[in-house]
């Protein structure tokens, strides 16, 4: 039978990968963003924000600060490698969302899995990579290989998932072929690049919509999805180690400590009671990766878990940047 070995999980914001001299470059998108989830679980303008935020967080600005900061999270993500390597697992279910990477207006599920036998990261060329803001392309290393990268997935395990799950009552979302102008995803994409994820090791990639209204899942729902993900991994056959890894996340584009705090207390005291109770209006824009980590605590809940580090990246006098946070579960 199948064994959940490891449980990792880790943001893969920009702000992570792409040089502290960049995190001004992603502070100047902030400042040109009408929609900044607030902590109050409404959208702000830039300015709106910055005439209510704390003063104090200017002293999070000091380029020695964030220097610190930036190490720490490399730091962390060294941690992690470390923690997924020594755990000497066969395939790795990866959950993560999708930004209209593969899924687009012809349909976007709410949870999607892949029964294909690989799928490919295709970095932008030409016309639209001038486009990308540099901040965002100084961490393409991060999320694209140079050239289209094939990326082998696991179909066995994806099948069985899917089939535990429509008995579970769950309706998802399968496809079996890449759409030739779509490239897979960041969330699924980082584990391998700044985790050390082996080619040879398979994925099955989980996908949830938590990014695009209006079918986005609940807090509760994640959970109960990552419970059934959880017992479907124990009940597969095969004789295989399996890391489950949570990408994405914390809060951003504002920063939103309190929150951050409280989900990764409820994760360490394997108490699912205050994740399944955040409201749906503040887990939306960036800070509903959240959702991605919920889902990998119900898988995860006969483990237990620890974190490395949390890391508030602020990036403005505004308050935004990005909640960065890395833990594991053995």
């Amino acid at each position: 039978m199948a064994q959940i070995v490891v449980g990792i999980g880790s943001s893969h914001t920009p702000q992570l990968s792409s040089g502290v001299d960049m995190w001004e470059d992603h502070a100047e998108r902030d400042r040109n963003n009408p929609e900044l989830l607030g902590k109050d679980g409404e959208f702000h303008s830039y300015d709106e924000l910055l005439a209510a935020a704390d003063p104090g967080i200017t002293r999070e600005l000091a380029p020695e600060v964030w220097e610190r900061k930036y190490r720490r999270g490399q730091e962390a993500v060294a941690e992690l490698t470390r923690r997924l390597a020594a755990a000497r697992a066969d395939v790795a279910v990866v959950i993560g969302d999708d930004q209209r990477e593969i899924f687009r207006d012809e349909g976007i599920g709410v949870f999607g899995f892949f029964l294909g036998d690989e799928l490919v990261d295709q970095p932008p060329t030409g016309e639209a990579l001038e486009r990308v803001a540099k901040g965002i392309r100084a961490a393409y290393w991060a999320r694209y290989g140079g050239r289209p990268s094939a990326h082998r997935t696991c179909a066995p395990l994806s099948r069985h998932l899917v089939s535990e799950l429509v008995a579970a009552d769950f309706d998802v979302l399968t496809f079996t072929r890449q759409p030739p102008d779509r490239t897979l995803g960041h969330a699924f994409t980082f584990p391998r690049y700044r985790l050390a994820l082996p080619d040879r090791m398979p994925i099955v990639p989980v996908f949830i919509n938590t990014y695009v209204p209006p079918n986005v899942p609940s807090a509760g729902r994640c959970y109960r999805l990552g419970q059934v993900i959880g017992q479907a991994v124990e009940s597969w056959p095969e004789d295989m180690r399996v890391a489950v890894i949570a990408s994405g996340g914390l809060s951003h584009f504002v920063v939103d400590e309190e929150l951050d705090r409280r989900v990764l207390d409820a994760l360490v005291a394997g108490d699912p009671g205050p994740l399944r109770a955040i409201p749906r209006k503040n887990l939306r824009s960036g800070t509903s990766e959240i959702l991605n980590w919920i889902t990998a605590a119900g898988a995860l809940e006969k483990l237990r878990a620890s974190v490395v580090d949390y890391v508030p990246g602020y990036r403005s006098p505004a308050g935004t940047g990005a909640g960065m946070a890395f833990a594991y579960w053995k």
